[in-house]
């Protein structure tokens, strides 16, 4: 019995020295802050891009870098309060995830160094003033979808479709650039779009009902307060048999989107370490050039039960989800 006790009591000691040490490790490693919106497949998928690509910088997690990570579950209430919890950490660098958790940060923290990720159009967000050109303390990986190549991908699956249905959140710069790029887009290929603002959440179910009679496919974007409304989006569409396009492909393996055609998550998290690496190893932030998707970073998929059921056939250069 007398062993049994002093073997519990060394395993307990054991344990607690190696919590002190690691923390002590932490404590003096660079710290790079991850603030994030929420979260969602898309935001996770960057994340997890983005440490990889870092290992492959030379920079592994709780060895040469720790990370500080927190999201305010999509409430932009809470956005200032998450900076402040993170600021404390004195980070030598931040990873800003989406438009309204960047515009935040840009107002408000001048002396780190900035790298958004997950943002559609950061010169629309106001986040750099050019395209191509970080801005004094900003810099970043953009996600920005190509939507002409999206809609010749929806036109392969759905030959006769014309209308475009869309929901959009007001309060986001990230969808108000996507509205705009699509009926551009759209217009190239003498298609239409039915753009349907949305104030909150709670409003989608009821503005799904102008898409009725009235588009042949929706299509749902990066938009953080329209993305997690997909299973209501999914549901209603079914009602009015409806194909539904995602921009990524979780959505197409969970049943709720027909098919998915965008970028790949990870290279926009990738592209994002890039970024960070250089600014952890001295460079300025401001002669850093923000970095966007390539065509070959794009991929389509599609559901092959959903098509069935809407009577689709599938075209055979397509990716599959039994």
């Amino acid at each position: 019995m007398k062993k049994f006790f002093y073997f519990i009591a060394v395993f307990i000691i054991s344990i607690t020295a190696f919590t002190i040490y690691n923390n002590k490790t932490h404590n003096t490693l660079p710290v790079v802050a991850i603030a994030n919106y929420g979260p969602h497949a898309s935001l996770e998928t960057a994340i997890a891009g983005f440490k990889e690509q870092m290992r492959a910088e030379g920079f592994t997690e709780n060895q040469n870098i720790h990370y500080e990570t927190a999201d305010v579950g999509f409430d932009p209430s809470l956005i200032q309060q998450m900076l402040i919890s993170l600021k404390a950490h004195n980070p030598r660098a931040m990873l800003v995830m989406t438009t309204p958790v960047a515009q935040a940060v840009k107002g408000k923290i001048h002396d780190i160094p900035l790298i958004y990720t997950v943002i559609t159009d950061p010169v629309e967000a106001g986040l750099i003033k050019e395209k191509y050109k970080a801005g004094t303390n900003i810099t970043g990986s953009s996600d920005m979808q190509d939507l002409k190549a999206f809609l010749k991908f929806a036109k392969s699956i759905l030959p006769e479709a014309k209308r475009v249905g869309l929901l959009y959140a007001t309060s986001e710069a990230n969808d108000i650039a996507l509205v705009n790029m699509m009926k551009a887009s759209a217009a190239e290929l003498d298609m239409s779009v039915i753009a349907i603002p949305v104030e909150q959440a709670r409003d989608v179910q009821i503005r799904m009902q102008e898409f009725k009679n009235k588009v042949d496919l929706i299509y749902v974007g990066t938009s953080g307060p329209i993305q997690p409304t997909l299973p209501v989006i999914s549901a209603e569409a079914r009602k009015m048999h409806i194909p539904v396009f995602n921009v990524e492909v979780q959505a197409v393996r969970d049943g709720l989107a027909l098919a998915s055609f965008g970028v790949d998550y990870t290279t926009v998290g990738r592209n994002a370490a890039k970024l960070t690496a250089d600014v952890l190893r001295g460079q300025k932030i401001s002669d850093l050039t923000p970095l966007y998707p390539a065509p070959e970073d794009h991929h389509g998929l599609i559901n092959k039960k959903l098509a069935t059921e809407l009577g689709i056939t599938i075209p055979s250069n397509i990716a599959i989800v039994e």
